[in-house]
């Protein structure tokens, strides 16, 4: 006899196991020879148009610990604010990118090229950002925050301008660091902790 449909419940969120490295990124994770590399190892390829940047930092947990277990995707336009598949969009910006924290650190580094502003609704335009998800031990659902950039005009970005309470807003910014150059870490919890989104 076949169950009835409407007993079945939804099966509970799990937190990301290590299982997580294994499955979409087994190089990082030491298993080796399943594919030729990783999905998403880089978000750009040779020639690709723009400033190059390097955004380093860290996941922090409510303690002040760096995790060493987090996977982060993240997804992002190309220099002209283009996303793969629209006219005209570079095709050596993929937009994709799937990296790690160190094993050792809990530091994370991704090498891009700096996105440039991207149409919203009714004609505005969001600023210079770039979308992360991110996954580790004990996180059940996966997080969704952004990166805006500090040395760019973010003032009439629809998104930040509706956080509240307003300096909320910076935990979002990465700080210039140098030369193409950024730093940007995230917070789960307590003070300064960065504000993520439900999309």
């Amino acid at each position: 006899m076949v169950q009835p449909l409407d007993t079945l419940i939804e099966t509970p969120s799990q937190t990301a196991g290590p299982y997580v490295h294994i499955g979409c990124i087994p190089s990082f994770a030491g298993v080796e020879g399943i594919y030729p590399q990783d999905l998403g190892t880089s978000p750009i390829a040779e020639g690709a148009q723009g400033q190059v940047i390097t955004i380093t930092g860290s996941i922090y947990d409510g303690t002040g610990w760096a995790l060493r277990d987090a996977m982060i995707e993240a997804w992002q336009a190309d220099a002209a604010g283009r996303f793969p598949g629209q006219d005209g969009a570079d095709p050596a910006v993929s937009g994709f990118c799937r990296f790690a924290a160190d094993k050792d650190s809990g530091l994370f580094t991704l090498r891009t090229v700096k996105p440039g502003a991207t149409p919203a609704r009714g004609g505005a335009l969001q600023a210079p950002h770039i979308s992360l998800w991110i996954v580790a031990r004990g996180i059940n659902i996966g997080l969704q925050t952004r990166i805006y950039f500090g040395d760019e005009d973010n003032s009439n970005d629809p998104l930040l301008s509706r956080i509240e309470p307003r300096p909320r807003a910076e935990t979002l910014i990465a700080k210039p660091d140098g030369e193409g150059q950024y730093r940007f870490d995230i917070r789960l919890q307590g003070d300064g902790e960065t504000v993520f989104l439900d999309l």
